[in-house]
């Protein structure tokens, strides 16, 4: 896992020529390293991209409420904020995206975020406040099957079966969110939620590209196969490290918890 900060400030300013104004820019650390990229895609190979500071035009976005139906406030925060014009943010995986977001929020309001959370100790809820500067990166430590594609190999440790799969992107995660909605508004089965992200990420199994029959074969997959997957794909996925260290207010406790990502991450003064 590499040490590497989320973003870094840089004295580039981006000059508005219409204000006569200069906005900040930050470099952003891709946890992909742009190995998943093709080569006709403005992130292959780029290990660094920049961004605007966040200014009251992308409040607007985040408070849009057809914005907030359709499921892609974020997906235009990111086009909004990205320099790079010519990148489909749908088309990043997840990773990218996060990494981007934590840089974006942080130029907007600093690197403080203050959420209440629980003691895993003792169960008492307080508020505690992190700093979003200090999250690290997790790069993407394994090459691409083939290379510069979202594509990975590993073989499952009890039928033997040999899979492909792809990372999720923004566009993944979306259609993931736009399928269980439809699920629940036809009162179909919603729960099977590690089923369906396998189906969306396998892209063949022992050779079978066919995503009816991967569907019928998730279904069936043993138990410790599906386990040791879902490890597999956690453990080389790139994103941002979202842990950190908390101290209880009523035990005294000293943990490491994972930075929940609540209401006030883009709305600092929500419920105040």
């Amino acid at each position: 896992m590499s040490e590497d900060s989320v973003f870094k400030e840089t004295s580039k300013k981006l000059e508005s020529k219409d204000l006569g104004i200069e906005i900040p820019v930050d470099l952003v650390t891709l946890p992909s390293r742009g190995s998943v990229y093709g080569p006709e895609h403005p992130f292959h190979n780029v290990e660094e991209t920049e961004i605007r500071c966040m200014s009251a035009k992308e409040e607007d976005l985040l408070t849009s409420r057809a914005l907030i139906k359709k499921g892609t406030v974020v997906t235009e925060l990111l086009k909004a904020c990205l320099l790079n014009k010519a990148v489909d943010v749908d088309s990043l995986l997840v990773g990218d995206r996060n990494a981007l977001l934590i840089a974006i929020r942080v130029s907007g309001y600093g690197p403080e975020y203050s959420v209440r959370i629980e003691c895993p100790n003792c169960g008492e809820q307080f508020d505690n406040s992190f700093s979003l500067a200090n999250l690290k990166i997790k790069r993407l430590s394994i090459e691409p099957t083939i290379p510069n594609s979202n594509v990975f190999s590993f073989k499952l440790p009890s039928s033997g079966w040999d899979v492909q799969f792809k990372l999720f992107t923004g566009a993944d995660d979306l259609l993931l969110s736009q399928d269980a909605e439809k699920r629940k508004k036809m009162g179909l089965q919603i729960d099977n939620l590690v089923t369906r992200r396998l189906v969306y990420s396998l892209t063949s199994i022992n050779g079978e590209t066919d995503k009816q029959k991967i569907s019928r074969m998730v279904s069936s997959l043993r138990a410790g196969d599906s386990l040791a997957l879902r490890r597999y794909i956690d453990q080389i996925e790139p994103g941002v490290d979202m842990n950190q260290e908390a101290q209880c207010k009523s035990c005294g406790d000293s943990s490491t918890v994972d930075v929940p990502v609540g209401p006030t991450f883009f709305w600092p003064d929500f419920g105040q």
